[in-house]
């Protein structure tokens, strides 16, 4: 049954808020067809969505499938393949005071309806991916796209409606004024994704209902290179993990730390990696995208000056191009380093060593996301110790987001709350716990 589009945010929450109530999402059977529905559309309208992705963020096809929609169909297929399991109760022992015959579990129960806000640089996977975590915890769930990737949302709000069960699945569009009105009413569970800034407004909104919140934010993810290590694989490593979605993900390397020497060597070995994979002209390179609006392209060219430009550096505001960019001799102070960078600019910023690297990083907001090159165990465990970060990285950049297996999520400002596989379970139900001793 199709719902008017003019539905106020108020009517769809009490809409889907009485779904919810007949119990109609909980059995597992619903679930797992609701995946398999999700999965359908992006195996069916994958296009679609990898032409909007095109028109929003000058994604290449080959990325649209790589990053957001084959990604999302990994994300709900090892979601298939384990929901059995890991919605089965699980015993815990009971005290011997209770007696021979008293049973303890604890099950996971839904907790209603769910408010999963998206961000624009990955419209689709990061819309797509908590909504199916949401569905497989037997959530009825508002959706709501980014109004910054216009292309993304449309198609977005027209393909779910088709394919998951309207009753339970809503999709609101709109910008500031939408968002505000959504968060104004009660939902059991409020997952976001973006800024900090936009992160407080959601929680002070939640709180005057209780709700709980998933704060998936960024910061300034460092990246520390050791001394002796292969500087062309972590040149190379660097720049597929910041370029990618020009440099428009949050969990890109956002600047380098190593020695003075080091970094000498790994200059060019980054002017290298970067021709090789966008060649002489990356404006021309088909799998080079571009920044989301004019607003963030001024933002990005006012970082440029932040230090002696070792390649890219170029702009070209009406195709709202940034080249790929690396920036040397940058001081800590400058421009460049007081915020998250998002897009296509990497730093190096020399320190004397290990122990300079770990206080810099320590003297900062906890990053999303931490990657070290290193060959040392010693160096591994100490960093692995003394700092704190969302993810750790041993020597590849962003890949730990797509092990199913592993919690996904920042800590202190990079967020709170994760997801993923089966934590996207534990993130949109709540774990009940029971205890049964029979009347005799």
């Amino acid at each position: 049954m199709n719902h008017p589009a003019i539905e106020q945010p108020a009517e769809t929450v009490a809409r889907l808020r009485a779904t919810f109530a007949t119990g109609r999402t909980k059995p597992v059977e619903w679930r797992t067809g609701q995946l398999r529905r999700l999965r359908a559309m992006l195996t069916e309208r994958g296009a679609d969505l990898a032409a909007a992705l095109h028109a929003d963020l000058g994604k290449s096809s080959t990325e649209a499938y790589r990053t957001e929609i084959d990604f999302a169909i990994r994300e709900i297929d090892h979601t298939l393949d384990h929901i059995e399991e890991w919605l089965r109760p699980e015993p815990a022992p009971v005290p011997a005071h209770l007696g021979a015959d008293a049973g303890a579990w604890t099950q996971y129960d839904p907790l209603g309806v769910v408010l999963v806000i998206a961000p624009w640089n990955y419209p689709a996977q990061l819309l797509l991916a908590p909504l199916a975590g949401a569905l497989a915890s037997g959530n009825a769930v508002v959706a709501k796209p980014s109004e910054l990737a216009p292309a993304t949302s449309a198609v977005l709000a027209e393909l779910i409606p088709a394919y998951l069960d309207t009753d339970a699945v809503a999709v609101v569009e709109g910008g500031v004024p939408e968002t505000t009105a959504l968060l104004a009413e009660r939902f059991d569970h409020i997952f976001y994704t973006g800024n900090g800034t936009v992160g407080r407004i959601v929680m002070r909104a939640a709180a005057e209902h209780l709700t709980p919140v998933t704060l998936e934010l960024g910061g300034k993810s460092p990246v520390f290179v050791d001394r002796r290590v292969d500087l062309d694989v972590v040149a190379d490593r660097l720049a597929r993990g910041k370029f990618l979605n020009a440099g428009q993900t949050c969990v890109a390397p956002d600047y380098v730390l190593t020695d003075p020497e080091t970094a000498a060597a790994l200059e060019p070995a980054l002017v290298r990696a970067v021709q090789a994979l966008f060649g002489a002209d990356p404006a021309k390179a088909p799998e080079y995208g571009r920044i989301v609006n004019e607003r963030h392209f001024d933002r990005l060219c006012a970082l440029l000056g932040s230090g002696r430009v070792a390649v890219g550096g170029d702009s070209d505001r009406t195709a709202k191009y940034i080249a790929p960019t690396v920036l040397v001799d940058v001081d800590p102070k400058s421009p460049v380093m007081q915020e998250e960078i998002f897009g296509p600019i990497l730093p190096v910023v020399t320190v004397p060593g290990l122990d300079e690297a770990i206080g810099f990083i320590n003297d900062r907001d906890k990053p999303l996301a931490l990657y070290v090159f290193t060959e040392s165990d010693a160096t591994r465990a100490r960093i692995a110790a003394e700092t704190s970060s969302g993810g750790l990285g041993y020597g590849l950049p962003l890949a730990h987001l797509t092990v199913s297996d592993l919690p996904f999520g920042g800590v202190g400002e990079s967020g709170m709350g994760s997801y993923h596989g089966r934590y996207s379970i534990e993130t949109f139900s709540h774990r009940k716990a029971v205890l049964e001793k029979p009347l005799g």
